[in-house]
């Protein structure tokens, strides 16, 4: 009796030791949803050993903010092009090139970016190369070639001139003169050339409908002719600087001899593309 309890006290207190040096395991608890997403900051250095400056904007036009040492570290906010907006302090934020300090991280998603729909082409160029037809007097159709070269002067307004040309080919019809009634034919070519001002009507868009009025003049059969022309047109960018138009135009004009003069209505209508540099 005496043998069997004291095995059964030195199987207890085996069993008791082996279970005390197994590891025990913590219960777990499930993770907080309602956790707030941390950002990882991206930051740059200065490198250079002379004054850094901090300026108010991104371009050297704009005023001095601060002079900061070499090995000023910043968290960087946004960048636009080589110049870095760094935060200076809780309340402060200021301006820094690129050529003064170095990247902790890659800053591309932080560059800025024109807005398709608000982009800015004042002070820019265009050059447009266009093909359409043309109806001398609404009595004719012909094919018509030019190209035209303008000028972003405002959001709103830009100037252009144009150049074209057009071999006219009118019907057979009657014709008053000093000998009778004639039935003649007129055939010839003509180039034509005005100077514009277009008023953009939905400028920096993707889609920029306009209207377009000037003045110039037509040489036909050796003979040059002034006349007003008036229209409008659509501009669509299928890139930042590509774009097809489209421009329907009407001149206005007189022609012929001075014993016989008559009033001109001609219409234009042309497809072309533009360049913007």
């Amino acid at each position: 009796m005496r043998a069997c309890f004291l095995s059964l006290l030195v199987t207890g207190v085996m069993v008791g030791t082996v279970l005390a040096g197994q590891p025990t395991t913590a219960p777990r608890t499930a993770p907080e949803l309602n956790q707030p997403h941390i950002l990882t900051e991206k930051s740059v250095r200065l490198t250079r050993a002379g004054d850094n400056i901090v300026r108010s904007g991104p371009g050297n036009s704009f005023a001095m903010m601060a002079v900061q040492p070499k090995g000023a570290t910043f968290v960087v906010i946004a960048k636009k092009d080589d110049w870095y907006n760094v935060q200076l302090s809780q309340t402060n934020t200021g301006w820094i090139h690129a050529s003064l300090c170095e990247e902790f991280d890659d800053m591309s998603d932080l560059e800025f970016r024109p807005n398709p729909r608000l982009f800015s082409r004042v002070g820019s160029f265009t050059m447009t190369a266009y093909g359409g037809g043309y109806a001398f007097d609404r009595k004719s159709n012909s094919l018509s070639l030019g190209g035209r070269f303008g000028y972003y002067m405002l959001e709103y307004i830009g100037v252009e001139g144009n150049l074209g040309w057009t071999h006219i080919q009118r019907p057979a019809e009657i014709v008053e003169s000093l000998f009778g009634l004639t039935l003649e034919e007129e055939e010839f070519h003509m180039l034509y050339y005005a100077l514009n001002v277009n008023l953009k009507l939905l400028p920096g868009r993707q889609m920029v409908p306009y209207i377009t009025v000037g003045t110039g003049s037509s040489i036909m059969e050796g003979t040059t002719e002034s006349g007003l022309n008036y229209g409008a047109g659509l501009n669509f960018y299928v890139k930042q600087k590509t774009a097809v138009s489209f421009e329907f135009r009407s001149y206005a004009m007189s022609s012929g001899p001075a014993s016989a003069r008559r009033e001109n209505t001609n219409f234009e209508f042309s497809v072309g593309t533009t360049f913007l540099f």
